[in-house]
């Protein structure tokens, strides 16, 4: 399930603070993948890192993503987790391309660029980061706008099926929420004042839970080849 957190998280962004705050605790950067790509005088040849079906997946593609990761969540994944999270963007957009699923709106990337730039200190703080782990403002503009595209056609997918009722929801302010702010000493509202927020929250999990069956069977079913680190084409 952690494979869908990255994108899952692009929906929590547009939520509202309280999901934008899990995104703000951030570690230090580590270094970035540098992988070795060899060349034809002088021109780079991007090795290829998976090949599914008849299409592949590039040792750029794990690079940039691993970069992403780090950008957003300070830490990035090992190499076959990379592979095994672009596979699955590599299905989820192959479904929302065949059913014309629209793309985010400009205004919508802009919001969730805004959104990101505010897990740091300063619009300075941010470009460094985005400068230490080796992504341009266009390629995070770019990737946002992946993620934004592949989370919201998940959610359109799957949101329907995804069904919570009132024990749920008392449940979870019983056995998760009260306990949590009791904890950290801070005012417990009541239930009829979080209950929209509860929902979400619920239906969140479901929406994660059930695309990633989908995901697994969907997987099971497909050619997937894992390359050596650096294959040339």
């Amino acid at each position: 399930m952690r494979r869908l957190t990255l994108i899952l998280a692009t929906v929590a962004w547009l939520a509202g603070p309280a999901a934008a705050c899990a995104l703000g605790q951030l570690l230090p950067p580590s270094p970035p993948i540098q992988t070795p790509v060899p060349s034809v005088e002088g021109q780079p040849i991007d090795g290829i890192a998976a090949r599914i079906e008849d299409d592949v997946l590039t040792d750029s593609e794990i690079g940039e993503l691993a970069a992403f990761q780090r950008l957003v969540d300070g830490q990035s994944k090992p190499r076959i987790e990379l592979i095994r999270e672009l596979a699955d963007q590599w299905i989820v957009r192959g479904e929302a391309e065949a059913g014309k699923y629209p793309p985010p709106s400009a205004e919508d990337v802009d919001r969730a660029y805004k959104q990101l730039l505010a897990q740091f200190p300063s619009p300075q703080e941010f470009g460094s980061r985005c400068a230490a782990v080796g992504l341009s403002d266009a390629a995070v503009r770019r990737l946002l706008t992946q993620q934004l595209y592949l989370a919201r056609f998940l959610d359109y997918r799957f949101r329907p099926a995804a069904q919570v009722d009132a024990k749920q929801i008392q449940a979870y302010y019983d056995d998760e929420f009260a306990p949590q702010l009791k904890a950290r000493g801070e005012k417990v509202p009541s239930i009829d004042d979080v209950e929209d927020t509860i929902r979400e929250v619920l239906i969140q999990r479901d929406i994660d839970t059930l695309s990633k069956q989908w995901l697994d069977d969907t997987r099971d079913r497909l050619k997937i080849d894992i390359m050596a680190d650096g294959e040339p084409p």
